[in-house]
């Protein structure tokens, strides 16, 4: 069975850029750095050689990354936001209940998550034990640094498209 990946639109089509450069820009420089190496005589001791393989191989390595995730996205409207409950693309306020600090963050796909920018992945776990919680509704979530209790102050459309 595959696993299909939760993605915005947005997050969906920053992958397709990417993977779209990578084939038709850095993987032709690339082939030109290697056939320009080869020129210079001896491979076995030639570092210039030896650093455009190893970065062609970094690029066919994220090239199939790119593809297989892509083939798996299950892509989500985050622009349509109707009900009360915490769903992928929502943007849900929180109350720290331990230190009554209060934090913000859309729930996206996990290759857009970036807490810096205030959007964590629906599949971590304060993402997943948010899932279907409404207003007023008090969680206590196990985190790899233990078990913090939240209560969801307000849902609203993601900021992030």
């Amino acid at each position: 069975m595959i696993e299909r990946v939760p993605m915005s639109k947005t997050g969906y089509q920053k992958l397709r850029d990417e993977l779209t450069r990578l084939e038709k820009c850095e993987r032709i420089e690339v082939i030109r750095a290697i056939e320009v190496a080869r020129g210079h005589g001896d491979l076995k001791e030639n570092a210039e050689y030896h650093a455009a393989k190893e970065r062609q191989g970094h690029i066919e390595g994220r090239i199939m990354e790119l593809k297989d995730k892509l083939g798996r996205a299950e892509v989500i409207d985050c622009t349509v936001f109707t009900g009360n409950r915490v769903v992928f693309g929502v943007q849900v306020s929180l109350v720290d209940l331990d230190t009554d600090a209060e934090v913000a963050y859309s729930l996206l796909g996990p290759d857009e998550a970036d807490v810096k920018s205030g959007s964590i992945s629906v599949l971590s776990p304060i993402g997943r034990g948010l899932l279907g919680k409404e207003v007023g509704d008090e969680v206590i979530i196990q985190t790899p640094g233990g078990p913090r209790q939240f209560e969801v102050v307000g849902i609203s459309a993601s900021s992030q498209p």
